[in-house]
């Protein structure tokens, strides 16, 4: 499947809307665009993450597919469901790829004992920022709508769940913990 771009500006969305997948007009505001506007947010800082030179190799080489994938999700947002016509969507086996990976990392983590706060490693950090992005992502995903493939929603909460699994990793053990009250 190729995507052809040959002009980048149309002027079709100076009035304030713009096309879904099906080339149904919306408000810019609508809640698909708002979901897949969130997601492209996301996409940016993760590719964001991935110039960050403490950020582990393995890491690096899963989120470059993670970042492919939210496109995939991004396209799934913006298509609503047509009996007449087959849309890319996500997958359960992208969902479970996710998890394969908190499993995999999470395996090497101490347990926690009180709440991460975000910081440590510039990596760490920046991974938290995806995090989140991706549960507002998640939200808007959920406000667009019970039509929305539930793998869409599945797969950004295993994947906020991974990055902060990540975040955790790229930390080494030497991860921020809130101590409640601690300057009261």
């Amino acid at each position: 499947m190729t995507v052809n771009l040959t002009r980048i500006y149309t002027r079709l969305g100076d009035g304030g809307e713009t096309h879904l997948g099906d080339m149904s007009r919306v408000a810019k505001t609508h809640p698909r665009i708002e979901a897949y506007g969130t997601v492209d947010e996301l996409t940016a800082q993760v590719g964001l993450a991935l110039t960050i030179d403490d950020l582990p190799q393995e890491y690096a080489d899963w989120l470059r597919r993670v970042q492919n994938d939210l496109f995939d999700v991004g396209a799934d947002i913006s298509a609503p469901e047509d009996p007449e016509r087959e849309r890319l969507r996500v997958l359960p086996e992208q969902v479970t790829w996710l998890e394969e990976r908190c499993d995999e990392v999470n395996a090497t983590l101490q347990p926690l004992k009180s709440f991460v706060m975000p910081g440590g490693t510039r990596a760490a950090a920046q991974l938290h920022v995806c995090r989140t992005v991706c549960r507002r992502a998640e939200r808007r995903a959920i406000a667009a709508g019970e039509e929305l493939n539930p793998e869409v929603v599945r797969y950004l909460n295993r994947l906020s769940d991974l990055l902060f699994i990540l975040s955790r990793g790229a930390n080494r053990g030497e991860e921020p913990l809130w101590e409640p009250g601690k300057y009261r």
